[in-house]
């Protein structure tokens, strides 16, 4: 906004919040964030605040905040891998449905996500596409992640197979051109006929790919994800992270078995090289909680990606919804689809799997920087999102010590 000569700048509304704050470093017990406006301007021990823009007359009090103890502030969370909650989806492409989902999940504590797609038409993909690359210019969406539609028959879970093609290059340079630079990542399966040219040409673009509903061998994995990070090495592109990830590793992909382990042995020991980041959907469906912890353990939280996989169900009760196209049945809170019996999506929000994750015996500050700073790498928002530091966006969740949600700030707005 341009200030006209001799008016004053508008006055930053000042919060402070007192308590114990988890940064890049750890947790910080007596801690403080300080906030103007949409931005970070100190996250530390209260005792080392010296800001003279914040004088006590310059804060409300009511924008003073003191959390209890045991309580903590947490960075707002990312989330990579998202379909929906609510009772709105994105894969539907309805932009009011989509709407809908966004709000409840900013208020969910997941402040920044990519909108994920599931396989489609050519069409409803470009129209999906059309209206995510509109909310992500608002600033509602950090981009698109399209799950799909290049994937394995064998694997294809609740994607529609109808709708699984081969790797089209035409096709990919019209959804990219839909997409208008909102198009972040795509999962593909390596081993089907053209896989090599899509990565050279995800890559060429700045797009990160992301193996999954795979039934390679592992070589195939291996020397995929070589590729993609080579590629994505040498794109020039500011912000892109360097590596490629894993689309919700294990689930998609024939289970490791130790005469034949497939794609995850590859995936394990890319991301144990930190050559890639792989998603792990930690709810206790996906995945058993020892598989995560040991996860954690073989390849460090600087090499995953908590993410939820979440669809329309997330936040609501059991019943029946939608995935796409495709008829879901919730029960005990487990999505599956009525077709076959799949697994169908997640219902937990990104703050659930973060809680479920730290019960399953990794530490809160790894798991949080698997749900924070690691996905903002991908998406090429390090100095925007994913952590509490001065010049970010003031996003921040406050949880009480069993992680329950207590409030919401997303962009130094109150959304709880």
């Amino acid at each position: 906004m341009t200030v006209a000569s001799g008016t004053p700048a508008p006055r930053l509304e000042k919060k402070l919040i007192h308590g114990s704050i988890i940064t890049d470093h750890g947790v910080v017990e007596g801690g403080l964030l300080a906030i103007a406006g949409d931005r970070i301007v100190y996250a530390g021990r209260a005792d080392h605040f010296d800001e003279p823009d914040f004088a006590a007359e310059d804060v409300d009090a009511a924008n003073v905040i003191s959390i209890p103890a045991g309580h903590y502030v947490l960075p707002g969370l990312v989330d990579l891998h998202n379909h929906g909650g609510n009772g709105g989806d994105f894969p539907s492409g309805n932009e009011e449905s989509a709407r809908t989902a966004v709000e409840f999940l900013h208020k969910a504590g997941t402040t920044t996500l990519l909108a994920s797609m599931v396989t489609a038409s050519p069409a409803d993909l470009i129209k999906g596409i059309g209206i995510y690359a509109r909310m992500t210019d608002e600033g509602l969406l950090a981009g698109i992640h399209l799950e799909g539609p290049f994937l394995s028959h064998a694997r294809c879970g609740a994607q529609n197979p109808a709708f699984l093609l081969n790797p089209d290059l035409d096709l990919t340079a019209e959804l990219i051109e839909a997409g208008q630079g909102s198009i972040i990542t795509m999962t593909y399966a390596p081993e089907l006929p053209g896989a090599e040219d899509l990565v050279d040409l995800l890559t060429a673009h700045g797009i990160t790919p992301s193996v999954g509903h795979t039934d390679s061998d592992t070589a195939t994995a291996a020397a995929s994800l070589e590729q993609a990070r080579d590629g994505l090495d040498s794109t020039g592109f500011d912000g892109v992270s360097g590596r490629p990830t894993v689309t919700h590793l294990f689930n998609g992909m024939p289970p490791m078995h130790h005469r034949a382990p497939g794609p995850v042995a590859a995936c394990l020991r890319a991301a144990a090289a930190g050559q890639a980041a792989v998603e792990l959907v930690a709810d206790n469906t996906h995945l058993d909680p020892e598989t995560v912890k040991t996860v954690f353990a073989l390849v460090g939280a600087e090499n995953i990606l908590l993410v939820t996989d979440s669809m329309a169900a997330a936040g609501l009760a059991d019943g029946q919804y939608m995935l796409g196209p495709s008829p879901v049945t919730v029960t005990n809170g487990v999505a599956t689809l009525d077709a076959t019996g799949s697994i169908a999506g997640g219902t937990a929000t990104l703050l659930d799997v973060v809680r479920r994750t730290v019960q399953a015996g990794v530490s809160l500050t790894d798991a949080l920087r698997s749900a924070t700073v690691v996905p903002a790498a991908v998406l090429g928002l390090t100095d925007e999102v994913g952590s509490l530091r001065r010049g970010l966006r003031a996003d921040a969740v406050i949880v009480d010590a069993e992680l329950e949600l207590q409030k919401v700030l997303r962009a130094g707005e109150w959304l709880r």
